[in-house]
C-alpha cells in the first residue's frame, strides 16, 4: 500500500454496505486504515458486515438506518461523525432497483427508486458537507452506473437516476471545491450482487463477457478499488470525475 492511499484515521460512511459493492468498499476502506460507519437497512446484514471488517483487524461502526429520507441520512452521517468527532469520507451506494418497460413503470416503484437511489445522495451531500470540517475538506464518492453512459431496454427509470448522479456530481464538486470537498462518481458496469442477480442469467452474462475487451464480468472488488482510489489522498486533484469501473465494454465495440 503506498502511502498516498493510507487512510488511517479518517471517518468514512458507507450506505447500503450490508451487501454487495458497499460492503466491499467498506473492507478494503477499513484495511486501508479507515475508520468504516456500516449502513444498511437490515440489522443482520450490518452486524455480519461489521464483525468482517474487525475479524480482518480493521475498524468498524454499525449503523441501522434507513437512508431513503433526509432525516435517515443525516442522523448516519451524525453517527458516524460522532465516533471519532470528525467526518472524512461519503460513499453514497445505497440503491433499490428495478428495471421495467416504460408502460410497466409504477408511481410506488419509482418512488422509491428515487427515494433511496436520488434524493438520498443529494441529502447525503448536504449532511456530509455540514459534517465536515472546513479546514480540512472531505470526500464524497457517488456509484452511479455505466448505464449512465449507455443504456438498454427496460432501463428509463435507473438510466435517469444514474445519469442524474453525475449531475450531481459535477454540481457539487463545483460548489464545494472551496470547501475542500472532492466529489466524484464511479460508473461500474454490470457486477454480480445479490441485488442483481434476478436481472442476470447465463446467457447475458456471456455475452457481456464476450463485449468486454478484458474477457471477463467486473466484480465487487474492482469496483471498490476505483472507490478507494479516489477517496485517497493520490486522487487528491481529481474532482468532478466519472471513473468508469468496466474493462472496457462502455467505450469499445467488440
Amino acid at each position: 500500500m503506498s502511502m498516498q492511499q493510507d487512510l488511517a484515521g479518517r471517518v468514512a460512511l458507507v450506505t447500503g454496505a450490508g451487501a454487495g459493492i458497499g460492503r466491499a468498499t467498506a473492507r478494503l476502506l477499513a484495511a486501508r486504515g479507515a475508520i468504516v460507519a456500516v449502513n444498511d437497512l437490515k440489522e443482520e446484514l450490518v452486524n455480519d458486515a461489521v464483525e468482517d471488517i474487525r475479524r480482518a483487524g480493521g475498524e468498524a461502526v454499525p449503523v441501522v438506518q434507513n437512508v431513503s429520507t433526509r432525516e435517515g441520512i443525516t442522523e448516519a452521517v451524525r453517527v458516524a461523525a460522532a465516533y471519532r468527532e470528525r467526518f472524512d469520507i461519503l460513499v453514497n451506494n445505497a440503491a433499490w432497483v428495478r428495471y421495467q418497460a416504460v408502460l410497466e413503470i409504477m408511481p410506488e416503484t419509482l418512488d422509491r427508486m428515487l427515494d433511496i437511489g436520488f434524493k438520498a445522495v443529494i441529502w447525503g451531500i448536504q449532511a456530509a458537507t455540514e459534517a465536515m470540517d472546513p479546514e480540512c475538506g472531505g470526500v464524497i464518492v457517488n456509484v452511479a452506473s455505466t448505464a449512465a453512459l449507455s443504456s438498454a431496454p427496460n432501463s428509463v427509470a435507473y438510466s435517469g437516476i444514474k445519469s442524474g448522479i453525475l449531475g450531481i456530481t459535477r454540481a457539487a464538486a463545483a460548489e464545494l471545491g472551496a470547501r475542500g470537498i472532492r466529489v466524484n462518481a464511479v460508473c461500474p458496469s454490470a457486477v454480480p450482487t445479490e441485488g442483481t442477480q434476478r436481472n442476470r442469467n447465463a446467457e447475458r452474462d456471456a455475452r457481456r463477457v464476450a463485449r468486454t475487451p478484458m474477457g471477463r464480468l467486473g466484480n465487487v472488488d474492482d469496483v471498490a478499488m476505483g472507490i478507494c482510489f479516489l477517496a485517497s489522498d493520490e486522487a487528491r486533484f481529481i474532482n468532478a470525475q466519472a471513473l468508469v469501473v468496466d474493462g472496457g465494454i462502455t467505450f469499445t465495440n467488440l
